[in-house]
């Protein structure tokens, strides 16, 4: 079975959707990807400079955008009849759904157009950031995450945990950092899925309220701890609680190696989740669809 992995907040680059819109069909589609979201996800995607698209009010919509026309891209192109399996990486769990067919892609552009201002507000009330601490042992980092009041954000496998919280605190851990790890600071808004984030929660609970989410068609992984989820309402439920929770994309891994996971396809803006694979789910193939360029190559694993 081959999965398609679709990636989350910092995978966005300056001018990377210009080749995919120079097909009109394309970018009449991102255009009401636009309209959805509020946003004009063209500008961002072709002119908007690194400090804008790093901002998460635009960030998350766009990186979803890039996801929903790379999957239409795919579908296009003659991808398979037969189903693979689809998982998403925080806000990627928004593609994924819409991918899956739980929510429609105009559901899935209002939904993330709302979390992402939700995360923004709640980032703006206290200054806090994430950096990823490549590298040591696990439960030392946790004991010593604990006694800085830090918390886990992203479990990465490979080696990669990302941890969120107040930013004298970050620059303590960097500063004095557990044996054998190095601290990277992260150039983000906040400290997301982490306590920091339940006003957002609970902003983003009752927008959920109004979606109409229909059961998956394709297997789907969770965020929340690496098993597939069979209902669409529960998804969406997890989709929420996952804003102030630890993504544990370990554990996703874990499942696609224990469920024979036999090819990775990452849809734009492709990148981290295939290089994530490559230490967490070594051997297997994988494709990181970038461009147009790279759909036949996605479109052969597909077809293995």
């Amino acid at each position: 079975m081959i999965v398609i992995v679709c990636p989350g907040q910092g995978s966005q680059t300056p001018g990377f959707l210009s080749p995919w819109l120079e097909n009109s069909d394309y970018l009449r589609l991102v255009e009401q990807y636009s309209e959805a979201a509020g946003l004009d996800l063209v500008k961002h995607g072709t002119e908007s400079d690194q400090d804008t698209i790093r901002d998460t009010a635009v960030a998350q919509p766009l990186i979803v955008a890039a996801g929903l026309l790379t999957l239409r891209a795919l579908a296009d192109a003659g991808s398979p009849a037969t189903a693979p399996g689809i998982a998403g990486h925080s806000v990627g769990e928004i593609t994924a759904a819409a991918g899956s067919g739980i929510l429609t892609e105009t559901d899935a552009m209002r939904f993330v157009a709302a979390r992402a201002t939700a995360m923004a507000a709640a980032a703006a009330t206290t200054p806090t950031g994430m950096s990823a601490v490549l590298g040591g042992d696990v439960d030392a980092l946790l004991t010593r995450l604990e006694d800085l009041g830090l918390q886990p954000a992203n479990f990465n496998g490979g080696g990669q945990i990302v941890v969120a919280g107040a930013l004298d605190a970050l620059a303590q851990l960097a500063a004095e950092p557990i044996r054998g790890s190095r601290v990277i600071p992260l150039q983000v808004a906040g400290a997301f899925h982490t306590r920091y984030m339940e006003p957002a929660r609970e902003s983003l609970a009752s927008v959920a309220a109004e979606l109409t989410a229909s059961d998956p068609e394709l297997r789907l992984w969770t965020n929340n701890d690496g098993s597939t989820v069979n209902t669409g309402a529960r998804f969406v439920e997890l989709l929420v609680e996952q804003v102030a929770s630890p993504v544990r994309w370990d554990l996703c891994m874990e499942s696609f190696a224990a469920d024979d996971v036999t090819g990775i396809v990452e849809v734009a803006p492709a990148g981290a989740l295939t290089g994530l694979a490559k230490r967490g789910l070594k051997g297997t193939p994988a494709v990181a669809i970038k461009t147009p360029a790279d759909i036949p190559a996605a479109l052969e694993l597909l077809s293995a």
